[in-house]
């Protein structure tokens, strides 16, 4: 490869995540903001009012165990809103057909726009991780646990994130699967409970939820304790990136539903 294919990619690569970068800056309102005021909340809620009665959860105290799960939930919900969004809008805007008769392969096309999915995901992380500190302290246990496990669950969310964009017709459809399929995984994936209180049908049906093993392995990474064996959890995040990334350059190189 010659290096001004190098560059040329590198630059078109760059454009795209400065493009990203951009937009939730300049709409950081609805970006980055709503995330944080619901996390308040939650701790606020869930915390302070429901949790002093709860007590600990585990050993732990229930603040402090919930902490972990709102910020993951919060990278999922702007990591996969990010790229599902800006993709669409993207098709509706008609300037997508530019980037897609641009020399760039899909493959940096593709990391681009999961790139803004993940910058999103870590900045709103990071503030609500910043929120959770003015309610609790967050000891790290295992810090290569934290980074890993946010980094490959932003990943995943905001490859999900670009396939949903993909076939997407209308902004209904992008709105569909936050609503009826990652809120409701998200609620019963761990964030604010263990699972070892659910009786065994329920404990055994959890396991097959994903978004289970990412919160409890980011969460071992603070806490040191997880209700999954966190290196299988990792093992489904990593295959999880690796499918995704498949399915989304496949999708890409037939141009399914980009042109309609």
């Amino acid at each position: 490869m010659s290096e001004a294919i190098t560059r040329a990619r590198w630059i078109g690569f760059k454009t795209i995540i400065l493009r990203e970068f951009g937009r939730i800056l300049r709409i950081w309102g609805q970006t980055i903001v709503p995330s944080v005021v619901t996390a308040a909340l939650y701790f606020v809620i869930f915390g302070s009012l429901i949790g002093s009665r709860i007590g600990s959860m585990d050993g732990t105290d229930y603040m402090q165990y919930i902490a972990p799960g709102l910020i993951m939930m919060a990278v999922i919900t702007n990591s996969y809103a990010n790229v599902s969004s800006s993709f669409y809008g993207a098709k509706f805007g008609r300037y997508l057909e530019e980037v897609l008769v641009s020399p760039l392969p899909n493959w940096v096309i593709v990391l681009g726009y999961v790139g803004g999915g993940v910058l999103r995901g870590l900045l709103v992380g990071l503030a609500v991780t910043v929120v959770a500190l003015f309610f609790t302290h967050l000891p790290v246990q295992h810090l290569m646990s934290i980074f890993m496990a946010v980094f490959l669950t932003a990943m995943i969310f905001s490859l999900a994130g670009l396939i949903n964009g993909v076939f997407a017709k209308n902004f209904d459809q992008v709105n569909w699967i936050p609503t009826f399929i990652l809120t409701p995984l998200t609620y019963f994936g761990g964030v604010f409970y263990s699972i070892n209180l659910l009786p065994e049908w329920a404990r055994t049906l959890s396991y097959a939820n994903p978004i289970l093993h990412m919160v409890n392995a980011f969460r071992y990474g603070f806490l040191g304790r997880s209700d999954v064996d966190v290196l299988a959890a990792f093992a489904i995040m990593s295959l999880s990136v690796v499918v995704l990334f498949f399915i989304a350059l496949q999708l890409m190189s037939r141009s399914a539903g980009l042109r309609d």
